[in-house]
């Protein structure tokens, strides 16, 4: 209508300005009448130049966002409007944005009620694959529940060692290594040495980094000690007492070749990335040959949104079974206290984001940098953002932020 309606004013002021100089020019010498002809041909570009910006910001729209586009990936698409979202909010966050104020953000994607309503590039690409670091060890936690679902592993409470006999004998015997099951390696809480963030771990994930056999890194950790002033496992919140982990999460892709009998990449695109019309995932393959389960697993933007809807949805993608509700539910369960701000499901982090005076409650995949996926159940909303802001300090506060003071505070 808008386009419309700017073709006839223009049309009608264009035409009655040519016509009155067309008449006026006979009066004229034929120099003069040369000279406005060329004005009646500018004044025709520019009417021209008018239509075309007034119709290209009618298509995106009154509020100037642009609409996702439909690639027939699985999404269907919707309006800010309808998804009750401000727009204007949105926009003064891609103003902060492109202003440095949270550094190198490089994609924003918003999903509300089941369908992809914002999609804003900051890096202009939206093909890339992000490597969102630790984010996607999530997705090691959906492949474990799928091969449960399946019978692939008996339950969470299965021993990981029953899994590894070609890695006997191990270094630190300990028959508490017997009992280490997969569930202590989804919730962060196995009786290894490991803590990724104390540089002096035997289990740190640098040092892994510098090994060949990773599985064997893992298997060879001692067991901890518990000095004085930390809290015992029995003494903790759920029985588990939390320390970061890769190794234990790298571990995981072991425990899913030998009991699927299938490489981890190949699994997780017949069961969990294809259904999801996934087409493509860059894993990263340790040394020996395993891939990374730790996290680094490139996705694009839009398929990491798929993943956070996926258990928005308890399960199902497009009514598809992908995994079951109970494993959903079990997943976004706290099973480990982080500290007062997070508890831990499996290798989901549990949290409450504040905007305003109202707090909402969320479960998230991250990684360093500040990338999130993040998932407020009550809102039916899903968020992904991706950075490169890789070990700077106060990332995750760029993007809480960004959460808090733009994205909820534009819910509506």
């Amino acid at each position: 209508m808008i386009p419309a309606l700017s073709y006839h004013i223009s049309m009608t002021f264009t035409s009655q300005l040519v016509v009155s100089l067309k008449g006026f020019s006979k009066l004229l010498v034929p120099e003069l009448h040369e000279g406005i002809r060329r004005l009646r041909m500018r004044l025709f570009l520019l009417y021209v130049l008018i239509v075309s910006v007034i119709s290209v910001s009618w298509a995106q729209g009154t509020n100037g966002l642009s609409a996702p586009q439909d690639k027939q990936d699985g999404w269907s698409i919707s309006s800010l409007e309808s998804a009750r979202l401000s727009a204007s909010k949105l926009q003064s966050m891609e103003s902060a944005i492109r202003s440095d104020q949270f550094k190198k953000i490089t994609s924003v994607l918003i999903a509300r009620q089941g369908k992809l309503v914002y999609e804003k590039y900051f890096d202009g690409s939206d093909a890339a694959f992000r490597n969102t670091r630790s984010a996607t060890k999530t997705v090691a936690g959906m492949l474990i529940g799928i091969a449960i679902d399946k019978g692939m592993i008996a339950g969470v409470n299965a021993p990981v060692m029953q899994f590894f006999a070609d890695k006997k004998p191990v270094q630190n015997p300990d028959p508490r290594k017997e009992k280490i099951t997969v569930e202590d390696f989804l919730t962060m809480s196995s009786l290894l040495e490991c803590d990724d963030n104390n540089q002096f771990s035997a289990g740190n994930e640098e040092r892994m980094y510098l090994t060949e056999d990773y599985l064997k890194f893992v298997l060879d950790l001692p067991i901890k000690g518990f000095p004085a002033w930390e809290t015992k496992p029995k003494d903790s919140p759920y029985g588990r007492s939390f320390s970061y982990c890769t190794a234990g999460v790298a571990a995981l892709g072991g425990v899913l070749e030998r009991a699927t009998k299938s490489t981890v990449p190949d699994f997780a695109m017949k069961t969990l990335f294809a259904p999801l019309k996934i087409q493509k995932a860059e894993w990263q393959i340790t040394p020996s040959g395993l891939a990374m389960t730790g996290g680094g697993l490139g996705l694009q933007s839009r398929d990491l949104l798929k993943l956070g809807q996926l258990y928005v949805n308890g399960g199902t993608w497009n009514n598809e079974r992908v995994v079951s509700e109970r494993w959903v539910k079990a997943s976004v369960q706290p099973h480990a206290k982080v500290d007062d701000d997070y508890e831990y499901g499996y290798l989901w982090w549990l949290t409450a984001v504040k905007s305003g005076d109202k707090k909402f409650a969320a479960y998230m995949m991250q990684g360093n940098g500040g990338n999130k996926v993040a998932v407020f159940p009550e809102l039916n909303m899903v968020v992904v953002i991706t950075t490169t802001n890789y070990n700077v300090r106060g990332a995750h506060d760029l993007t809480n932020r960004l959460l808090s003071e733009y994205i909820l505070a534009a819910v509506v």
